[in-house]
């Protein structure tokens, strides 16, 4: 028997899942440990913020306390760290920065308390480089006191240069927390053309940042960098994030979009946060926080890399294979691009989630195990189907108001005899409709066989 038929554990996955697109949400919420599953309820429930924030920003802060420190090796020179590029997408009122707070409340406490740490040493610091070092050898000080640094996981707005000395000061990583996002992606113009977005683009691979000080004779060498991205954006401005080379350069197709089907306005209840959630959140994060780290003779962390059990690069291998179909049956180049984005992310959600299981004692962490692939598969999925909607949004806004029209009364599917009539019938030319309609394949319309045709995720 094919040893992926029965699966107890994804039998009840899918339970959960199923529960959970009653509820309203479509985010796989069992790929969670059951610990954190019970957590992203309970704050559901409790204050009525939709499930797709939550288990996205709850995601992005197991990657963000991962951090270098552990490294998914699919074969010998590939590894990929858990970076995530996340954007909460809602309208005004739609709690997407509420969730985001919670997630995030370990890492502001930590900061906060290394923060206080820092003002102390900084004081010290300034006292001793105020004495001559005879006064400091007097007064049993070091006669070559070193600089304290900030240790930190979270940032906000921030130059890249900034950045990479924050980043050379904790080289564990970090989080660039932009509670609305379009502050970021406007800003990367501001002072070098093009240099900043160049500047993610490389962070997002992980590859090796150097940076030259201003006034300074040192530069900063950052081996593996690691800072993983989260905020929010409206709906409306999706089209600022896709302007100039963003939607040309695979910039756009790096980020992971949340957007829930259920953009309500959260109704107030009376139901209490137990107080228990709170404290096992926290420990989840301090456990990663805390996780012991090893440094090389260099002084850069040196990660415990995962590999793959058998069975899980099986599977893997299995579903890149199949996901490496659609890729060649897809005519459209900009969900080509969304795909194979895709394909390194199912690497990252691997590691995320044998890590999140480790720390609520689920499993070990000597590999990536075939129940973390299952898992991954389903998070990519989502993420996969969020991102084609993301894109539909992006080409409707390009649409004028003619084509507009002529998309919101095409039918689910259509043969072209019944396209051209409601072309007609909106004043629009038989050769522009099917100019219109070929440019649209893979973006509005799929082509299911000759004549007939189906409208994309609308």
């Amino acid at each position: 028997m094919d040893t992926y038929s029965i699966n107890p554990a994804s039998i009840i996955d899918k339970a959960v899942d199923l529960s959970m697109r009653l509820a309203g949400t479509d985010f796989p919420v069992s790929i969670f440990p059951t610990k954190i599953q019970r957590i992203i309820s309970e704050v559901h429930e409790c204050h009525n913020y939709p499930t797709d924030y939550i288990a996205a920003a709850i995601l992005t802060a197991i990657a963000v306390g991962i951090g270098n420190m552990h490294l998914a090796q699919i074969k010998q020179g590939w590894l990929e760290s858990p970076i995530l590029y996340m954007a909460l997408i809602g309208r005004p009122g739609a709690n997407k920065s509420h969730p985001l707070s919670f997630a995030m409340k370990p890492f502001l406490d930590y900061d906060y308390r290394q923060n206080q740490e820092f003002e102390k040493a900084l004081a010290k610091y300034d006292e001793l480089m105020s004495m001559s070092r005879k006064e400091r050898a007097e007064s049993g000080g070091e006669q070559f006191p070193q600089e304290p640094i900030r240790k930190r996981f979270l940032v906000s707005d921030v130059t890249p240069e900034g950045l990479s000395l924050i980043h050379a000061q904790n080289k564990r990583g970090l989080c660039l927390w932009a509670d609305e996002l379009s502050a970021w992606f406007k800003n990367f113009n501001r002072y070098n053309n093009g240099s900043e977005e160049q500047f993610w683009l490389s962070v997002f691979s992980a590859k090796t940042t150097i940076s030259d000080r201003k006034n300074a004779k040192s530069f900063i060498f950052i081996k593996r960098p690691y800072i993983s991205v989260i905020g929010t954006i409206q709906k409306k401005i999706l089209n600022e994030l896709a302007k100039g080379e963003r939607s040309s350069n695979g910039f756009i197709d790096r980020i992971l979009f949340v957007m829930p089907n259920l953009q309500q306005k959260a109704r107030w209840n009376d139901k209490e946060l137990p107080e228990d959630i709170e404290q096992e959140w926290n420990a989840i994060i301090d456990q990663l926080i805390q996780s012991e780290c090893n440094l090389n003779e260099q002084g850069e962390i040196d990660p415990q890399i995962l590999c793959f059990s058998e069975d899980a690069k099986k599977r893997l291998y299995e579903w890149q294979h199949h996901f490496s179909e659609l890729c060649d049956r897809e005519t459209n180049d900009t969900i080509v691009s969304i795909y194979c984005k895709q394909e390194i992310y199912i690497i990252r959600f691997c590691l995320i989630i044998q890590l999140a299981r480790w720390t609520c004692g689920e499993c070990d962490k000597t590999c990536i195990d075939l129940l973390a692939v299952e898992r991954a598969i389903k998070l990519t999925e989502y993420f996969k189907e969020s991102a084609l909607s993301v894109q539909n949004i992006l080409n409707e806004n390009a649409l004028n108001s003619q084509q507009q029209a002529i998309v919101n009364l095409l039918p689910p599917s259509f043969t072209t005899a019944q396209a051209i009539q409601v072309a007609e019938q909106n004043g629009m030319k038989e050769r522009t409709f099917q100019r219109f309609l070929n440019d649209n394949i893979g973006k509005l319309f799929r082509k299911e066989k000759h004549g007939e045709y189906s409208k994309i995720n609308l």
